[in-house]
């Protein structure tokens, strides 16, 4: 079934000049000399035209933004795992992240990667929750650091075979961490709903673990375009709203906002479609980019008691990316663990995609999802 529905997916998704100088016509008398003979003899000097200076060029790896003065130079990033099963909704911290990944887990339920560029001024962040091989997989190559509760036993292994034990920040390196919080344990959620964790503990974890948190990035996340160019408009057309099933509990719904220029998040519920809102201030959460990535997602051979969730990365696969109220089809590309996510076109030539700078939602979505997938081109044929 997986196959085949790839293929209708793969089907469906993948459907200078010279300036002349100045003279008077007779190109006996033209010389490339920077000096030229009048009629009258005089030596006249052409002033060379001035050498365009570049701009400076230095950007946030996470947003492809210029970097401000209170960016941590050398600093690594922070990846954190918050949990998504709706009785633990809503979350806190997740709109102060650069990027937020949300891949399926066990039970069909989803769950969030949240990632920051400056451990130091997280907020009050949660409920924290697992680790999961699908998320530390795309995030290895930029080795940031890892907050988690818990993992799994394929994630365990996969932190031992990377020898990433030194940046794999949990509770059981440190009681000081995370904390519970009283007051939702009060209104009856869950124990394992509850635990929370900030820049400060994080920091003052880092410290007395003796934690290396240094790291320089010569590259992004992402291929972005240089925030000294104008962004790029995208060429699939209009897409003002992008609804993802997940599984038949677990579906986001991105509505474009064109006041914001950004995708506001929903989420699926008892009641409907409910905005995504950070607890810490009120505001719906809302990306510059989304992407959306469909690959075969299956249980773990050996791991059905617990139905542990494999993503397969290795052969890349379809999608689409939104910025701007618009689409394009796309294809994406990782190869190895310790390879990049590259985004590419979809035209099958691979020309590599810039994404416009700004923060991006990101989801890894099972194929036998993608049928269900209201794509914009789709919608546009059904309108007419």
């Amino acid at each position: 079934m997986k196959r085949f529905a790839a293929a209708v997916v793969v089907c469906t998704l993948l459907a200078g000049m010279l300036a002349g100088c100045g003279g008077n016509g007779n190109t006996k008398n033209e010389t490339s000399s920077t000096v030229q003979q009048s009629s009258s003899t005089e030596v006249v000097e052409v002033t060379p035209e001035p050498t365009a200076t570049p701009e400076p060029y230095f950007p946030n790896p996470l947003t492809g933004l210029e970097k401000d003065e209170s960016y941590p130079e050398g600093q690594r990033i922070t990846a954190v795992m918050v949990n998504n099963i709706k009785a633990c909704r809503p979350q806190r911290g997740l709109s102060d992240a650069k990027v937020l990944y949300e891949i399926k887990v066990e039970g069909g339920i989803t769950r969030f990667m949240a990632l920051y560029d400056d451990y130091n001024t997280i907020p009050t962040v949660g409920p924290i929750r697992s680790a999961r091989d699908q998320f530390f997989r795309l995030v290895l190559p930029f080795q940031p650091l890892y907050v988690h509760i818990g993992e799994s036993s394929v994630q365990k292994q996969y932190i031992a075979d990377y020898d990433y034990d030194e940046w794999n920040i949990d509770d059981k390196k440190s009681g000081n961490l995370f904390w519970r919080d009283n007051n939702r344990l009060a209104q009856g959620y869950a124990t394992e709903h509850t635990a929370y964790t900030d820049g400060e503990h994080i920091s003052n974890t880092l410290q007395n673990l003796g934690t290396d948190d240094r790291r320089s990035y010569n590259s992004c996340i992402f291929d972005f375009v240089n925030y000294n160019e104008p962004a790029r408009v995208l060429e699939g057309g209009e897409a003002t709203n992008v609804e993802i099933i997940h599984s038949i509990g677990y579906k986001t719904k991105m509505d474009y906002d064109a006041a914001s220029g950004k995708y506001l998040m929903s989420m699926y519920g008892s009641n409907g479609y409910t905005p995504t809102k950070d607890e810490n201030n009120g505001k719906q959460l809302a990306f510059d980019n989304v992407l959306v990535l469909f690959t075969d997602i299956h249980t773990y051979p050996g791991h059905e008691a617990k139905d542990l969730q494999y993503a397969a990365y290795g052969d890349g696969g379809v999608g689409y990316y939104y910025n701007g109220g618009r689409y394009e089809k796309i294809r994406w590309l990782k190869g190895g663990d310790l390879d990049v996510l590259r985004i590419v076109s979809g035209d099958g030539t691979e020309t590599p995609v810039q994404l416009n700078c700004g923060t991006s939602y990101v989801t890894v979505v099972d194929i036998d999802e993608a049928i269900n997938f209201q794509a914009p081109d789709a919608q546009t044929s059904s309108a007419e």
